[in-house]
Order: C-alpha cells, then structure tokens, then sequence
C-alpha cells in the first residue's frame, strides 16, 4: 500500500502566509514599515534567512517593498488598481458621482449592520477613541483634520465587519471620493444647523454600533449617505450659481 507523504510546509511559507493575513485584514496598512528583521524573527522563531525568503515572496506579489536602508513597506496593490482608473473617470464623467454615492450607501449600510454584530470589544474600544476624536473635531475650524478623522471612524467601522473586502473597498472607496468629502464637509460647515445635523448621524452610527443593533446601524449609515448625497447636490447647486453670478459680471470664475 502506498502512502502518500504529506507536502512540506517550508517556514519561509508559513511566516509569508501570516505577513499576508494581516495586510488582508488590516493589520498592516499601506505604507506601514515591518518591524526589523531581528525583531520579526524572534516573533516567528525562524532563521533570518527563513524571514527574507518570506519577505521576497510578498515583495514579488507586489504586497511588500524594500528599499535600501529604508526597511520594508507595505505597498498600496490592493488599492492601486481601483483607485486610480476611477479616480480619472469621476473627473472626466461627473455622473458617476450619484452611481459612486449609491454605492457607498450599499457598502457602508452594509458594515455598519455586520459592525453592529461583530464587533469585539477591542473593536468596540477603537472606535469609541476614532468617534471622540471627530466628534471634537465640529467643534473646530480644522476641516483637514475633521476630514482625516471622519475617513479613520468609517474606517473603523469597515474593519469591524471583519470582512476584508470591505475593508479594502471602503478604504479605496475613501481615497476616490477624498476630494469630493472635503468639499462637502466645507459646504456643510458654512451651515451650523446641518453641521449638527451630521455631528448626530455620526453619533447615531456609533451607537448603534456599540450596542451591537445591526438593523439600527444599517438604517443610520443609509440615512448619513442619503444627507450626505443630498448636500452635496445643494453644493452643487449653490456653485453653479456663484459662478453663473460671476460670469454674468464678467468676472473669473475660481474654481
């Protein structure tokens, strides 16, 4: 009788395959330096050697890059791909801008609700400290670090639907629409009433999501994007005018 014998498992493959896991999962981000050599060879118990085979194994999948006496990074290859073609098309078809904010509706409705039911407590623990941070954000005029700060809480929220395609789709889907945030965000600040009014969404969002409400969280984020879509076409709106007002006058229009 002939018996098969088991594949051996080499430990470059091993320490490859967790180096993996955590950019899928977040974890490890893009742009984020790995820990030196020494140091991730006595967290894995294998030879230096072992570790650079594992680390080229990634560096070839286009996960990992080594610069010289820089370390090594973690690259943007699971974003770069979506990112930059549909960053491109949204300035050449600005239709695509409904399509995109329909999408993200679906998207982020959708991990709140998985949010609500998953999330841990370590979860539960990072998003209280992101949804302190922005919600002292409105009562500043630093729109930049309110901007960062609102894409870190949606952030958080998509890791805690610990699926990581939606993960990796809400943080491309941030940096395809970070232009059109900031001119929202600015639109709306201009208005205290509806500057509360998303302050509340946020808090509602976080809530929900805290006490583990899956259908609350999912109708609270659907709502925040329906604001959201609605504001920004009033922002739109409001632009047209302006610069109508001003060719009408002769003036430049200033983007």
């Amino acid at each position: 009788m002939n018996l098969q014998r088991p594949p051996v498992v080499r430990l470059a493959d091993t320490v490859a395959a967790a180096l993996e896991k955590r950019i899928l999962e977040g974890s490890l981000k893009p742009g984020d330096r790995l820990a030196s050599e020494r140091d991730l060879a006595l967290e894995f118990g294998v030879s230096r050697p072992s570790l650079r085979e594992a680390i080229q194994k990634l560096a070839a999948k286009g996960l990992l890059t080594t610069r010289h006496g820089g370390g090594t990074h973690v690259t943007d290859q699971l974003e770069a791909h979506f990112v930059d073609p549909w960053q491109d098309m949204l300035k050449g078809h600005p239709m695509l801008h409904h399509d995109l904010l329909e999408f993200r509706q679906m998207l982020e409705s959708q991990a709140a609700a998985l949010a609500a039911d998953r999330a841990t407590d370590a979860d539960i623990a990072r998003l209280d400290v992101v949804f302190a941070a922005l919600d002292a954000q409105y009562e500043g005029e630093d729109l930049t670090a309110c901007i960062d700060v609102d894409v870190a809480f949606h952030q958080a929220i998509a890791e805690a639907a610990h699926n990581v395609l939606i993960g990796h789709l809400t943080s491309s889907l941030m940096r395809v629409i970070h232009g059109h945030v900031s001119s929202n965000l600015e639109h709306l600040h201009a208005r205290p009433q509806r500057w509360e009014k998303l302050r509340a969404q946020h808090r509602a969002i976080w809530q929900a999501i805290r006490e583990h409400q899956p259908e609350a969280a999912g109708r609270a984020a659907r709502q925040h994007i329906e604001f959201v879509r609605q504001s920004m076409d009033e922002s739109a709106r409001s632009e047209e005018r302006r610069s109508s007002a001003l060719r009408r006058l002769g003036e430049p229009v200033v983007p």
